[in-house]
């Protein structure tokens, strides 16, 4: 549908589609990658106290309270934290900020589809590099030729939908390739046995490194997000933020996320059990003739040589389990399955083996 009084830039937007969020009750929720386990009692009992006093007011604008718990978990000074309504949101500032150059920006051909999106949204124009055999990105496929100019260059590690993580070396490698440029690394799922960036920061100025809690801390639902770089990183971001929303942390988020982050005992916990939840999962998954791709994310990426990944969708959902199938070239094949709980697990793996044996 268009409309005469759209924007040219709107008329050709094809914006994000996120995965499907049911509203029938009782399906085994294995599409969108969140936490199975509940947040952190010490969460809901910081929001609860933060949502008793204060809602009239608005939040800090700065958010320094999660600015600096995170800080001190990832051993920053403050100044080197930027927070948003998800990562999302930072993601969005981020493009804005640094990628709307005359020149094009370096990603993988399969990512997360929203750096697509932003680039439509921001007119930045978008150079795909491909993934490698078993959809695997290689840093020397990201040097340029002499006289080749980029805006910068996004991954994410580990990366989206694939799982496939990077070392830290190549990190610093692609680093060490672009330094006239942004090189943002998108860690979303990193607390699930990936190498982080963040050590890297204090030497590499160009490094802008995006984390969210909607994940590891199961905070998909209360929305936050954060980038860490040095301080003019941080100030661009902040600019751009200040001139689209000054509050994009309610009370209660900033509460939550406070309380999240201090719990670093209930983090461990739960982020342990998501890994050895995974690695069960691969071993069953194996066992029904899948081939799954090496996960370091709370999820995995796999397909069957004798069925189709659109027809197995479909057929999980009619037995009650959702997963993700992407209908893109090179990966329409598989599925990507979140890690849910043990009970969870079994549900789709009961599902799996009656639609194998029923074909």
């Amino acid at each position: 549908m268009s409309s005469s009084f759209y924007s040219p830039v709107l008329a050709q937007l094809v914006p994000y589609l996120p995965g499907e969020q049911p509203k029938i009750e009782r399906l085994v929720k294995l599409n969108t990658n969140e936490n199975p386990y509940p947040p952190s009692p010490r969460v809901v009992a910081a929001i609860t106290q933060a949502a008793q006093q204060g809602l009239q007011l608005y939040p800090d604008p700065e958010s320094s309270a999660l600015r600096q718990a995170i800080a001190t978990q990832l051993g920053l000074a403050e100044q080197h934290v930027f927070v948003g309504n998800g990562s999302d949101e930072v993601l969005a500032h981020a493009f804005f900020a640094f990628f709307q150059q005359a020149h094009p920006l370096l990603m993988p051909d399969i990512s997360y589809s929203f750096y697509q999106v932003y680039c439509r949204l921001y007119g930045i124009s978008a150079q795909t590099v491909p993934l490698r055999e078993g959809l695997r990105l290689a840093v020397a496929d990201y040097a340029l030729a002499p006289g080749q100019s980029v805006a910068g260059v996004v991954v994410a590690n580990p990366n989206a939908p694939t799982g496939i993580g990077l070392p830290l070396a190549d990190i610093e490698q692609l680093l060490q390739l672009h330094p006239t440029s942004v090189v943002l690394v998108d860690e979303a799922y990193v607390d699930f046995g990936g190498q982080s960036a963040v050590p890297l920061i204090a030497r590499y100025p160009n490094l802008l490194v995006v984390h969210t809690l909607s994940k590891s801390r199961s905070l998909a639902g209360l929305r936050i997000g954060y980038a860490c770089g040095q301080a003019h990183l941080i100030e661009a971001l902040t600019r751009v933020k200040n001139s689209f929303n000054s509050y994009p942390l309610d009370r209660l988020a900033i509460a939550g996320g406070v309380a999240a982050l201090e719990d670093t005992a209930y983090f461990e916990r739960t982020r342990q059990q998501v890994m050895s939840s995974r690695e069960g999962l691969v071993l069953a998954l194996e066992d029904l003739g899948f081939e799954v791709l090496p996960s370091q994310a709370n999820y995995v990426f796999a397909r069957h040589p004798l069925f189709d990944a659109a027809t197995l969708a479909a057929g999980l959902r009619s037995h009650g389990v959702l997963v993700r199938h992407f209908k893109q070239p090179r990966i329409e094949q598989y599925l990507r399955i979140s890690v849910g709980t043990p009970q969870q697990c079994d549900a789709l793996l009961q599902a799996l083996a009656s639609l194998l044996q029923a074909s």
